[in-house]
């Protein structure tokens, strides 16, 4: 289960909601996987990965503007992370995901669990700092 903790806030209200609605998607994608119900699940999938695309592009639009607008001396290394996340996203073969669609889901979920300890918890804890 995928779930917002305490432990993610980094005490910027803009940025703990967005990274809140990132849950949120990643939430589906869990409930979707568990959902015997659903045979073929790839339009799903499909709506899951733009929708996940297109709200992480404006969160990090969202939390870069914020960092230039603070002087943040980390900003471009943290683009760079930014970018590559952006770009796993973007490499998704949704033929793949056709093929192998409870495959996809799990990967889709451990790439968005694997960014959230990795980034929020190391990376976005540190803007908050300044």
């Amino acid at each position: 289960m995928i779930k917002w903790k305490e432990d993610y806030r980094v005490g910027i209200e803009i940025i703990d909601e967005q990274h809140q609605k990132l849950f949120e998607i990643a939430a589906r994608a869990y409930d979707l996987l568990k959902n015997e119900f659903i045979e073929d699940k790839y339009d799903r999938i499909k709506d899951i990965l733009e929708e996940l695309k297109s709200y992480t592009i404006f969160h990090f639009e969202t939390e870069e503007k914020y960092m230039e607008e603070i002087g943040y001396k980390k900003l471009f290394s943290h683009k760079v992370y930014h970018e590559e996340f952006i770009g796993k996203i973007k490499s998704v073969d949704l033929k793949e995901v056709d093929e192998n669609q409870e495959g996809y889901l799990i990967s889709i979920l451990e790439l968005v669990v694997n960014w959230i300890d990795e980034h929020i918890l190391n990376k976005d804890m540190l803007i908050a700092k300044g």
